[in-house]
């Protein structure tokens, strides 16, 4: 049975394995400070550890269940706000003229694919927060509000 467990400041997936009675750990992979199995992940375990057989959407279930929106003091959501902070922060500083003076086209051509895929990615989560999520919905009308 694999699971996800927290060491310190970093995640694990671990799977428990009989050796001469006992039960060891067996570290899959470390998935860092938060915990997301990516398709990455997936690739290296199996191919580290292809006989070990492992559920993996069960696996990302649990994952997507585990962090709590409600918490706001959870220090997920804390460093979730700071980043979307810092973010914020870091885009405003950013200027059109800026990427004319990179020597290189290819660096403007990165960074505005990113621009788009942020947008869109912030279109699909602003919907599935303001579908069928009565509490955050009302807080979104409450901060346009102000």
């Amino acid at each position: 049975m694999a699971f996800v467990r927290r060491k310190g400041n970093s995640f694990y997936l671990v799977h428990n394995v009989r050796r001469g009675g006992k039960v060891r750990q067996l570290h899959l992979a470390r998935l860092g400070e938060r915990a997301r199995i990516t398709d990455d992940v997936v690739r290296e375990v199996s191919k580290k550890h292809p006989f070990v057989e492992l559920n993996w959407r069960a696996l990302r279930e649990q994952m997507n269940h585990q962090v709590d929106l409600a918490d706001a003091s959870s220090p997920a959501i804390q460093k979730l706000v700071a980043s979307l902070r810092a973010l914020n922060l870091e885009l405003a500083d950013l200027f059109p003229p800026l990427l004319r003076i990179s020597e290189t086209p290819t660096v403007a051509r990165e960074l505005l694919v990113q621009l788009r895929l942020l947008q869109s990615t912030l279109q699909v989560k602003l919907t599935q927060f303001d579908r069928k999520r009565g509490r955050f919905s009302n807080a979104t009308l409450r901060m346009q509000g102000r």
